[in-house]
C-alpha cells in the first residue's frame, strides 16, 4: 500500500517555529504527501513554500477546543483560505453535542462549509476521546448532513487519539461517501494501515516519514 497520499504531514505544536514549518514543507514535497497541516499563522508561509508542488495546505479552525463562537470560526476559515489554505479542519463545539443541541452543531458546520469556496475541503474534528459510541455515531451523521467532506477523529491535544473502533463507528454512521481522517497517535505503518482498513481515507500524523519509510 502506498501511504504517502493518505498523509497530512502535521505540525500543530504551540512552539513550532518558522524553521520547523519550512522543514515540514520541504519534507512534504520530498515525500509527496497529500498536505501539510499547520496552525493558521503559518498558512501564508506554507502556501508560498508549496506553490510549485502537488502538496496542499491544510489548517485548523477553532483549534483545539472547538469552543470559539461560530462567527470566529467562520472568519478564521475564510481568512485562512484568503491566505492560501486549501483544506480546513474545524473542531465542533463538543459541549453543544453533549447538551444535545444537534441543530446548533449542524448549523455551525454548515456556516463554515458555506464560508469557503466549494473546492476547499472541510474536515470536521469531533474529538472522539470525549464522546460515547452513541455520540460518535450521532455526530458523524450530523457532519455528513451538514455537507462537510470529512469526519476527523481528534485534535491530538485531548485525552487520546484515533482508535480503530471509532473509525468503524464513523464509517458506519457517516456512510460510504464521506471522507474519514484518523488523527492523533498514528505513528507507525501498522497503525496507519489498520486505520485505513477500518475505513479511514486520510491520516493526520507528525510521523509521516516514519510511516512511509517502514518496510
Amino acid at each position: 500500500m502506498k501511504l504517502n497520499k493518505y498523509i497530512d504531514h502535521t505540525l500543530l505544536k504551540a512552539d513550532a517555529q518558522e524553521s520547523q514549518i519550512t522543514q515540514l514543507c520541504q519534507e512534504a514535497k520530498q515525500y509527496n504527501f497529500m498536505s501539510v497541516c499547520v496552525n493558521p499563522c503559518w498558512v501564508s508561509l506554507a502556501s508560498e513554500l508549496l506553490k510549485d508542488s502537488e502538496v496542499k495546505v491544510c489548517t485548523v479552525i477553532g483549534f483545539p477546543l472547538g469552543a470559539n463562537t461560530t462567527a470566529v470560526k467562520v472568519f478564521e476559515a475564510s481568512q485562512a483560505v484568503k491566505e492560501g489554505a486549501e483544506e480546513i479542519d474545524m473542531v465542533i463545539n463538543i459541549a453543544w453535542l453533549k447538551d444535545q443541541h444537534e441543530d446548533q452543531v449542524k448549523k455551525e458546520i454548515e456556516a463554515v462549509v458555506q464560508a469557503v469556496p466549494t473546492e476547499v475541503i472541510v474536515k470536521v474534528i469531533i474529538e472522539t476521546s470525549l464522546l460515547t459510541a452513541e455520540e460518535i455515531q450521532k455526530v458523524s451523521k450530523i457532519v455528513t448532513a451538514a455537507g462537510a467532506d470529512f469526519i476527523k477523529t481528534s485534535t491530538g491535544f485531548s485525552t487520546a487519539g484515533a482508535r480503530v473502533e471509532d473509525i468503524q463507528l464513523m464509517r458506519q454512521a457517516g456512510g460510504p461517501d464521506i471522507g474519514i481522517k484518523a488523527s492523533g497517535g498514528v505513528s507507525n505503518r501498522e497503525q496507519a494501515e489498520a486505520m485505513i482498513q477500518a475505513g479511514a481515507t486520510r491520516i493526520g500524523a507528525s510521523k509521516g516519514i516514519e510511516i512511509v519509510e517502514a518496510p
